[in-house]
């Protein structure tokens, strides 16, 4: 059977970025030269590309290996195959199945755990079944990949804790607060790390969100993106009177906030408590603020030491998260196989179900007429008994069966001859009548 799993792919950790842009398949008319060259040897097709991989995932006979992959994938992107070559991975059977599952679960991300290639992978499983890339095997497949993503987050810390800066900072901001939603946020500054605080910040439920910038148009810019406010930097100190939170990650190579700034704006507060994250370097805020009371300050070391005890916690649960795979993928290959044995399980099962018509026809010639029901109760035996008589074979069958190749081929054609579901290995002398 043309069933086995091919995968071929590259990505951050055998291709530098230059090399995966060059094979990139997010153009779509990319995707469409590889296709029309992978359909003559592959009766399942997939593609996934992003910006730390690409991969393509294909359904064929052992004929048609991952390595016939990569011609066609290299001339869809208009490059030579021998430059593709040195950076590529190759999969097939159980293990391209459990790659998938491991890519899906965020255990091959650069970040451990991180969810969004499953999403990319469902977007680039949904565009693979609008060109028809998809049959049995892939379909089966992607849904088994999704429910493993979702068993490993689920059974596993690999998703626990914040592993990126930002994140980080608001999760510290959430241990002293207890309800987000009536607290009021600024960002000083307003370059990409302010604008994933921002994000991480508004995911949180905090009421309000300023932005102060030495530049107004780009802190206007990034307010107005997540409906927030903008302020002119010369009124500072007034606006972090109203804060609750701020961050801080200009590129000042001085101090913006001292001590003595501090205490009067902490005057004008009340002595509310106020939560400070300088992820600038150099720092924008005065360590010696952090001796101010009820003033809690955290710069760019503290949040690493955060980041890198939980990237630890998850670099340990990954090894579960491992084990989850390898179970499911094994599950997967016994699905596999059982797609080999399908054929002869259904002949086995015709055959005995012929039989048992066969016989419950002559055995109705002999009794005559039956009370009302008399039939439908004669033949329901015959085919219990035909099932019962097939249950050990069948387990025989699936049991013993030693999996694709070789050794499998002879399994499944000496059970064939032992039923002569072919009529073609009983000799002459041996049937009826001879």
């Amino acid at each position: 059977m043309n069933s086995e799993l091919h995968l071929v792919g590259l990505n951050h950790k055998t291709a530098p970025v230059e090399v995966r842009e060059r094979f990139a398949l997010s153009d779509p008319l990319r995707e469409e030269r590889l296709f029309a060259a992978v359909r003559r040897s592959l009766s399942e097709y997939f593609a996934l590309s992003t910006c730390n991989r690409v991969e393509l995932l294909g359904v064929g006979g052992p004929d048609a290996p991952a390595e016939s992959l990569i011609p066609a994938w290299a001339e869809a992107a208009d490059e030579d195959a021998g430059r593709l070559r040195p950076y590529l991975y190759t999969h097939s059977g159980p293990a391209a199945a459990g790659h998938l599952f491991a890519v899906a679960s965020g255990l091959d991300s650069m970040v451990i755990g991180e969810p969004q290639i499953l999403g990319q992978i469902k977007a680039a499983y949904r565009a693979a079944l609008g060109r028809g890339g998809c049959g049995l095997i892939l379909n089966r497949l992607m849904h088994k990949t999704f429910s493993v993503a979702k068993r490993v987050r689920t059974e596993t810390g690999t998703a626990a804790g914040a592993v990126s800066v930002s994140y980080a900072a608001v999760e510290l901001a959430k241990r002293i607060f207890e309800d987000m939603s009536r607290i009021r946020a600024m960002l000083i500054g307003a370059g990409e790390t302010a604008e994933l605080a921002a994000a991480h910040l508004v995911g949180a439920g905090v009421s309000s969100v300023l932005v102060v910038n030495r530049t107004p148009e780009r802190a206007e810019q990034l307010a107005a993106s997540f409906g927030g406010r903008a302020a002119p930097f010369e009124k500072l100190f007034e606006h972090l009177a109203e804060a609750d939170i701020v961050v801080s990650s200009t590129g000042s190579q001085e101090t913006i906030v001292r001590a003595a700034d501090m205490r009067g704006v902490m005057r004008r507060r009340r002595n509310r408590p106020v939560f400070i994250i300088d992820i600038a370097v150099p720092r924008d805020v005065d360590p010696e603020v952090n001796n101010l009371d009820n003033v809690y300050l955290y710069d760019i070391d503290d949040l690493r030491e955060v980041v890198e005890a939980n990237m630890g916690r998850r670099r340990e649960e990954a090894a579960r998260g491992r084990a989850i795979v390898d179970e499911e993928a094994e599950h997967f290959r016994a699905w596999m196989c059982s797609l080999d044995l399908q054929p002869t399980i259904v002949d086995i099962v015709d055959r005995g179900e012929r039989i048992a018509g066969q016989e419950l026809e002559r055995t109705l010639k002999r009794l005559g007429p039956l009370p009302a029901g008399g039939t439908d109760i004669l033949k329901a035996a015959f085919l219990s008994l035909a099932g019962k008589l097939n249950h050990e074979p069948l387990m025989y069958l699936k049991g013993r069966y030693p999996g694709r190749g070789a050794a499998g081929d002879a399994h499944i054609a000496a059970v064939r001859d032992v039923f002569n579901l072919d009529n073609e290995c009983t000799p002459d002398k041996y049937r009826k009548g001879r």
